[in-house]
């Protein structure tokens, strides 16, 4: 596990990738720009890659300081308004690889969250979850933690609890909630 307090992110995945792009962050800035998403903190980035680099949507790449291999620098972090279509339209997808490849640090979340206020649990505020699965769960991480997303599936009934997840994710980037479950601020 990595240190809490880490402000910067080691890999993102690729959202999208323009060969001869402009620069959101930093005006007047040109060259092969990549959207990604980071893999700790999630946080919405704009990077510029090397020349004659190709990428792929959903690619990992390193952009921690050491190792970098496609990555010249990290230009700054992107508000979700500033994503293009084709970043906007690749996110859900992303997210819920994302989500599948540290499946572990989010099949946690099913059994450590907590209640927010009296009336409203942590786990309702992922899409899917209402009062009757919240309690589902609650019993059934009380007699063992939850192993994996099919664990989840099999003994609460839940479909997909990746894309569940990946379904709120998105909706904390795109600034639809007040509560963070997932993003980083």
């Amino acid at each position: 596990m990595m240190p809490a307090d880490k402000k910067y992110e080691e890999f993102a995945y690729v959202l999208d990738f323009s060969p001869r792009g402009k620069s959101s962050v930093i005006k007047g800035r040109e060259g092969p720009m990549v959207q990604a998403i980071g893999e700790e903190r999630l946080t919405l980035l704009e990077l510029l890659a090397m020349d004659n680099q190709d990428f792929e949507v959903g690619e990992r790449v390193k952009i921690g300081k050491e190792g970098r291999e496609k990555i010249v620098s990290v230009l700054g972090k992107l508000a979700f308004e500033e994503l293009t279509p084709e970043s906007k339209l690749s996110l859900s997808t992303v997210a819920e690889n994302l989500v599948k490849a540290s499946e572990k640090k989010y099949v946690s979340y099913f059994n450590d969250l907590q209640p927010l206020t009296p009336r409203l649990h942590g786990l309702e505020l992922i899409p899917g979850i209402g009062k009757t699965f919240t309690l589902e769960i609650i019993q059934m991480r009380e007699k063992q933690p939850f192993a994996s997303f099919e664990d989840v599936q099999r003994r609460v009934g839940l479909r997909d609890p990746a894309r569940m997840i990946a379904k709120r994710i998105v909706e904390e980037l795109s600034g639809d909630s007040r509560i963070s479950l997932f993003v980083k601020k």
